[in-house]
């Protein structure tokens, strides 16, 4: 992939750069293999730091990926979740799916 994608990092991290919307989606449907494969027995963290622009579309794929984790019996993590997908995952009711470390503004 390009600068903006799926980057894989060391230990089960893996990293998305760029946006998360409608139109990306499909790319990183295409690397769930990937990360899923890499994650065996072990746990997976995908990092959204680097995440510059979210849409309902982005959540659902972060859902689509709970759900494909949690049947090949892997744990999953998201970390450093943008404010804007925060907001999103409140407005959906999803708290609970994505527990955070802080209190949403």
């Amino acid at each position: 992939m390009s600068a903006d994608g799926f980057v894989v990092r060391h230990d089960g991290r893996f990293e998305i750069n760029g946006p998360l919307v409608f139109s990306t989606v499909p790319e990183f449907i295409d690397e769930t293999p990937t990360w899923l494969e890499a994650a065996g027995a072990g746990g997976v963290t995908i990092d959204l730091k680097q995440v510059s622009k979210a849409d309902s579309a982005g959540l659902a794929l972060m859902v689509e990926w709970l759900r494909l984790a949690r049947e090949a019996k892997c744990t999953l993590q998201f970390v450093n979740i943008p404010e804007q997908l925060r907001r999103l995952i409140r407005v959906s009711g999803l708290e609970s799916l994505f527990p955070f470390k802080y209190p949403l503004k």
